[in-house]
């Protein structure tokens, strides 16, 4: 006779863990100036935090210097095109039927289990719509990717109102007539990004609820973008604080990159110019540090939401920049350029058991490398058609070397290693700066190092392949 407890143990049927969830925070137009970056005079106390307990990796770069094709990377896994239509370019292959089109990352992580709601801006448009306001749900940016994809609007009354919105539902009709920077009293829902919390707050209730799937969750934090625009109490906790000198503020001579800040100059800013007024570009760059403290509470909310529900013990958390943003370096207020202000931005990545919380890794990664990363944290298969590597090794052990991050706009491509920088040009033209000198890229020393450049350009274009 079989004994009962023998009997009973034998029919019970063993059940696997449950994969780990995925939240994913993308902050738009967020360089790394935050105090887990090294500038003490920013308030980043959540985002801090969060670093505090993952591996804060100090040369992360994004693969192109605007919001579209930077996202593309992050949400396929591939190199693309770089213009900001890239994922509706991406959306309209599909419907054509043209060729096979590998699934985006939300997708992939869908088809494996995975419960998939986006949150504000995750792709270019905030909700991933298209049409004149962002809200045709018949021009969709990303097909098969998500369960919900949301986007609150509220005053602002559309998606298009509330990318460029300031406080009370004032939108963005003629840029000109909008002032670049702006503080008013209230508390955080004055400005769209206290509705993209909320919403998020109760996505995530309603996932961490009789959910018996995984999920992932991507949520969109507007600011920093353009027009700098926060409540007036962080503005105020900046009243004192010495910011430090702008570096290399001068337009670089010779051919570049560079452009003359037209996204920023469309704003109304009273007729001055931070380039040659030293208090305006002060006066900017304390509007821009509230807005970073703006969206660090709002990491704060989600993440505080997050441990609430008990879900952050199985899950995994990530906040990435969507590129960088320059502040009066080579003269540019703004990104879409190859300098290093426009494409080095945060990543943070914590997952829970990790063992080396609160370290930084200085090893060079780019954002095609978040997508096989997060599948080998959840053990969901790495998909052969992704071009980056998984970051798991670095997160074990922060010391490890990275590899070269890969950027491009139209008219050139760059390539970042531990101490160079190369930028080629379409017309063969190259930029070589050495970030072994205080000169950083300030400096083309191509004609110095031909044999050099010429390496570079073979590890450039093997990666492009």
């Amino acid at each position: 006779m079989v004994p009962c407890l023998l009997l009973l143990t034998s029919c019970i049927k063993t059940q696997s863990p449950q994969k780990p969830n995925i939240l994913l925070i993308c902050v738009d137009d967020l360089r790394p100036e935050l105090k887990c970056f090294g500038a003490d005079y920013i308030n980043s106390p959540n985002i801090d935090k969060l670093a505090a307990k993952g591996v804060s990796f100090q040369k992360h770069y994004v693969n192109a210097p605007s919001c579209g094709p930077s996202r593309y990377t992050l949400l396929t896994g591939l190199y693309g095109s770089a213009s900001n239509n890239a994922l509706f370019l991406r959306a309209n292959k599909m419907e054509e039927g043209i060729k096979e089109i590998h699934p985006s990352m939300p997708e992939w992580f869908k088809t494996n289990g995975y419960t998939t709601v986006s949150v504000g801006k995750v792709s270019h448009h905030p909700g991933g719509r298209g049409g004149s306001n962002w809200n045709d749900s018949t021009i969709i940016e990303m097909p098969n990717a998500w369960d919900k994809h949301l986007m609150p609007v509220l005053e602002w009354e559309h998606p298009r109102g509330m990318m460029h919105g300031l406080a009370n539902g004032e939108i963005r009709i003629k840029a000109s007539d909008m002032d670049v920077f702006q503080t008013v009293e209230g508390n955080d829902n004055i400005y769209p990004d206290g509705a993209i919390t909320d919403q998020a707050i109760t996505q995530l209730r309603a996932l961490t609820t009789n959910n018996e799937n995984p999920f992932f969750l991507a949520v969109g934090i507007i600011k920093p973008h353009l027009p700098f625009g926060a409540p007036k109490s962080y503005f105020d906790s900046y009243t004192g604080v010495e910011f430090p000198p702008i570096e290399h503020p001068k337009k670089p001579e010779g051919k570049t990159t560079w452009h003359n800040s037209s996204e920023f100059r469309q704003y109304n800013l009273w007729k001055k110019d931070p380039n040659k007024d030293k208090a305006f570009a002060e006066e900017v760059r304390r509007h821009y540090a509230a807005c970073v403290s703006y969206a660090d509470a709002q990491v704060g909310k989600i993440i505080a939401e997050l441990k609430r529900t008990g879900a952050d013990k199985n899950t995994i958390v990530v906040l990435w920049g969507d590129h960088g943003w320059h502040l009066g370096e080579h003269a540019i207020w703004g990104k879409h350029s190859l300098f290093e202000e426009s494409l080095h931005s945060p990543l943070i990545i914590h997952y829970p058991g990790m063992e080396r919380k609160g370290a930084t890794t200085d090893a060079i990664v780019e954002t095609l490398d978040i997508f096989p990363t997060l599948c080998d944290l959840t053990g969901v298969e790495i998909p052969e058609f992704v071009r980056g590597v998984s970051l798991r090794n670095i997160l074990e052990h922060p010391n490890t070397s990275g590899h070269p991050a890969v950027a491009y706009k139209n008219n050139a491509t760059t390539i970042r290693t531990a101490t160079y920088r190369m930028t080629l040009h379409k017309d063969g033209f190259v930029e070589l700066y050495d970030h072994t000198t205080a000169e950083n890229e300030t400096n083309n020393v191509a004609e110095k190092h031909p044999k050099l450049v010429e390496e570079l350009k073979n590890v450039l274009l093997s990666k492009m392949k």
